[in-house]
């Protein structure tokens, strides 16, 4: 009798082969999650930021950036723009706010740039950062836009510990039309 020496992988070997495996997707997953996890953190903290560039260029000038009547004190300010000084941020000054607090030096990158009334910084997302006066409730907020729905209740989630569209110091867009891919988050700055 002739005996016929089979090759393969026995179960042990199959069963290690997918335990690896298994480690393997688990430590790229967890991966994925810490660093989405640092991006929320990120936006949180820009939020921040912006916040604390506006409440110091209130205690130092007493006016709004981008309606600062006074802004002609800036050098790379020009007459056209200047403010209202009528304490809101109207849809024509919404461009200087950010020219304001760089001139003022409360923020980096925005120096000279002129009128970018169409033209905002973007975050971590791609998308961009609009500040807005009297919308969801808010004096003035700072808006993300482009956002997925994931990541709009993420950053929901993380400053107001919940997931309500609708309170809180953020709001989101909450239209069917655009609640996969393309929700403003808006973050309440005054």
């Amino acid at each position: 009798m002739t005996t016929k020496n089979q090759k393969g992988f026995t179960l042990i070997e199959i069963a290690i082969v997918l335990v690896i495996v298994g480690l393997l997707i688990g430590g790229v997953l967890k991966g994925q999650e810490l660093i989405e996890n640092t991006k929320i953190k990120s936006v949180v903290n820009e939020v921040n930021a912006y916040q604390a560039a506006i409440f110091g260029y209130q205690d130092r000038y007493n006016a709004l950036p981008g309606d600062d009547a006074g802004a002609d004190r800036f050098a790379n300010v020009t007459n056209a723009q200047i403010g209202n000084g009528n304490g809101t941020l109207d849809a024509a000054e919404r461009g200087f706010f950010y020219l304001h607090l760089a001139e003022a030096g409360f923020v980096k990158g925005f120096e000279g740039m002129g009128d970018t009334t169409t033209s905002y910084p973007t975050h971590k997302y791609s998308g961009q950062i609009q500040p807005l006066a009297n919308t969801a409730t808010f004096r003035l907020a700072m808006c993300y836009t482009a956002l997925t729905l994931e990541t709009a209740e993420a950053l929901e989630r993380a400053v107001d510990g919940t997931v309500d569209p609708a309170s809180g110091n953020v709001r989101r867009s909450n239209q069917a039309a655009y609640a996969a891919t393309n929700n403003t988050v808006c973050f309440k700055a005054l």
